[in-house]
């Protein structure tokens, strides 16, 4: 990871997610595509920090996040060489079959990314739509990335995480440093976004050439 845990705690979140998406190469050989898997944690770390930002009400999102965090970091650390590349365990699960069966490293791969469809989104909209208070931004946020995968269970259970949504102003002073002011921040939030986007797109990209970008949740 190109920044330390503790470099992190002393920046801002939306500071750490430049720096590393910055240095997120993904490899789109259609042979043998490529995405490292430690830029990719580090990035998935930092949206729990997000989802702590915003309260007890992702408390639900943040587990899931976190479970599929371990389950990657367990499949890189049992053998780094061969698993640096998540694709390589992507196509081994596929290979045996198992890749929508029981809890594996598919199924934490593509639901992390969607996480990350779902904090890219809010942190997009944070900026550019000012009068929206924080529960209308973190709702059509779900609607457009998390909710379509999410059974009746899922989605009722966000339902009523909704109620416990910070005010916008509380959630943005979380976000920002010591020396940071909204206007630093917008800008931040609009860099990352530029970021954000090209590489998601290719993540999924990825995702779809084994069709394994149709697993629902309860």
């Amino acid at each position: 990871m190109k920044s330390s845990r503790r470099d992190m705690e002393k920046r801002s979140e939306i500071s750490c997610a430049i720096e590393e998406l910055s240095v997120v190469v993904i490899v789109k050989n259609h042979e043998s595509p490529h995405i490292p898997i430690k830029p990719f944690l580090s990035i998935c770390y930092l949206v729990l920090q997000v989802l702590d930002k915003i309260g007890p009400s992702m408390a639900v999102l943040r587990q899931d996040v976190y479970q599929n965090i371990k389950r990657l970091e367990l499949m890189h650390e049992t053998n780094p060489s061969v698993n640096s590349n998540v694709v390589e365990i992507l196509k081994s699960e596929v290979r045996e079959g198992n890749a929508r069966n029981g809890s594996n490293c598919t199924k934490a791969f593509v639901w992390l990314t969607r996480a990350l469809d779902f904090t890219s989104s809010l942190l997009q909209a944070l900026p550019k739509d000012p009068e929206k208070n924080m529960k209308q931004l973190v709702e059509e946020s779900y609607d457009i990335t998390l909710k379509q995968w999410h059974g009746w269970i899922s989605s009722s259970a966000f339902r009523v995480a909704l109620k416990l949504i910070p005010e916008r102003k509380t959630f943005m002073d979380l976000l920002k440093t010591g020396d940071e002011n909204h206007d630093t921040l917008k800008e931040k939030m609009q860099i990352l976004a530029s970021l954000f986007v090209p590489v998601l797109e290719d993540i999924h990209c990825v995702i779809r050439l084994d069709n394994l970008d149709t697993m629902k949740s309860t």
